[in-house]
């Protein structure tokens, strides 16, 4: 199964407890194992960081950081990432979109953070949900 991940630029670090619980229970239940990840923002590195611990516990998930612009010379070096095939020739003002766009297309399963109904992470929480998509929102979870 593949998962994606969707949040607020703005997510509170207290909400990592719930995320790892979450992710474990997706890859130990529902045999999660492909999961794909942004990084424009403090929700997107939250998850890289805790996918990068479980991969130590589970060497059998892969994730990626999936770039929404060709990553230039600064690009860390061992950072697990993707660039979509056909994002080269996307504006660069419609990138992020199109990336998110592509995510979304993958994934079985979308986990969010939506705290509010407005902004991109509403939005797409919506679409998964609108597309049959299973969609778990960490904001109010214990």
């Amino acid at each position: 199964m593949t998962c994606t991940f969707f949040g607020h630029r703005d997510a509170p670090t207290g909400i990592q407890g719930v995320l790892l619980q979450v992710l474990v229970s997706l890859i130990e239940t529902r045999q999660a194992d492909t999961f794909y990840v942004g990084n424009q923002g403090k929700f997107d590195r939250m998850v890289a960081r805790v996918l990068s611990g479980l991969q130590q516990e589970y060497p059998h998930i892969v994730y990626a950081v999936v770039l929404a612009y060709l990553p230039g010379e600064q690009a860390a070096a061992g950072q697990n990432t993707l660039y979509p095939e056909g994002m080269e020739d996307v504006p660069p003002r419609f990138a992020i979109a199109r990336r998110n766009a592509w995510m979304l297309q993958q994934a079985d399963c979308v986990v969010v953070y939506v705290s509010r109904s407005v902004g991109n992470a509403a939005k797409l929480q919506a679409r998964a949900e609108k597309c049959g998509k299973a969609v778990i929102n960490l904001w109010g979870l214990p």
